[in-house]
């Protein structure tokens, strides 16, 4: 499966999260890592939903830019 993952930046870190999976989230000191430790995350989560016989949400987000002139 292939699941959206937003990354945001902050003042100090990078963060991550997935739409699809409510809950997954991983965080970082680069944008390398934090795709990393998002995978990772998004793996357990998985993992954890079958242990628990719950529905595994299918991936359905998707993305696009919008350009504007600013």
């Amino acid at each position: 499966m292939r699941y959206m993952v937003v990354i945001e930046e902050g003042p100090t870190s990078f963060g991550a999260y997935v739409p699809d999976l409510p809950g997954c989230v991983a965080v970082a000191e680069s944008s390398e890592e934090v795709l990393q430790l998002i995978q990772e995350a998004i793996e357990f989560h998985i993992e954890g939903l079958k242990e628990e016989g719950q529905h595994i949400p299918m991936p359905h987000s998707s993305s696009s830019f919008v350009e504007i002139r600013a």
